[in-house]
């Protein structure tokens, strides 16, 4: 799926899940009903937002800041699967399937989430046609992501899949002032996310770096050649 049309996706949802969208499509004490049980939330950098096996009491709205979402695997090490950001919605797949979070949810800034609970989000779902269309659309794209990631892991080369790490990275939760991706990685949680050794990523970055494709300051990378990283990556933008 190109950027242009994730955006489009992104903004549906946004639309559609905020309190003055709801104040119009929600009967005044359905919305009265809403309003009374949003409740804000903080997290602190390294903050655990839900556990992996924890049962859902509800879905976390991200209005700041930025989680990852985790697995731990047969060996006891935690495999990233993605990033959310600013608007993102999560928590809301296992409480739709009825089980308990199949992933940890980690606070990698400070962040400010607005919860909502289960029976309040699954009521919304049944009164608000155009929320209801626009979760549809948040999984099925969702659903779309996961496939690639299948595609991602199993048929790139470990470079093709750094170069193309770094432009969804830079896509999914942008740059700051500095032109830096907005994320801060460890060396291994970049090779955790491009399925390698910790060994292997470093190497890779510092080649890239050597080749002028990006700039690395610590934990943090700025991109410099988008053009050669996508060509590379093999990257639909």
């Amino acid at each position: 799926m190109s950027l242009e049309q994730q955006l489009v996706i992104e903004e549906n949802f946004s639309k559609a899940f905020n309190k003055e969208s709801l104040r119009e499509s929600l009967t005044p004490e359905d919305f009265e009903v809403y309003s009374n049980a949003l409740k804000v939330l903080e997290f602190s950098k390294g903050d655990v937002v839900f556990e992996d096996g924890e049962s859902p009491k509800g879905v976390y709205f991200i209005e700041k800041g930025t989680a990852k979402l985790s697995k731990s695997g047969v060996y006891g090490k935690d495999q990233i699967l993605r990033f959310c950001k600013e608007n993102d919605l999560i928590g809301y797949r296992s409480l739709l399937c009825g089980e308990n979070f199949q992933a940890k949810a980690e606070a990698m800034t400070p962040m400010k989430v607005q919860f909502l609970p289960s029976d309040i989000f699954l009521k919304l779902l049944e009164v608000d046609p155009k929320l209801s269309y626009a979760m549809l659309q948040k999984i099925a794209y969702e659903l779309g992501e996961s496939a690639n990631t299948v595609t991602f892991l199993a048929q790139k080369t470990v470079r093709e899949r750094l170069a193309e790490i770094l432009i969804l990275l830079e896509q999914k939760l942008g740059t700051d002032p500095e032109g830096f991706i907005k994320i801060s990685l460890t060396r291994e949680e970049i090779a955790n996310l491009i399925g390698t050794a910790t060994e292997s990523a470093i190497r890779l970055i510092s080649e890239f770096k050597q080749d002028d494709l990006i700039v690395v300051e610590g934990r943090n990378i700025k991109i410099l050649n988008r053009e050669k990283l996508i060509k590379l990556g093999h990257v639909v933008v």
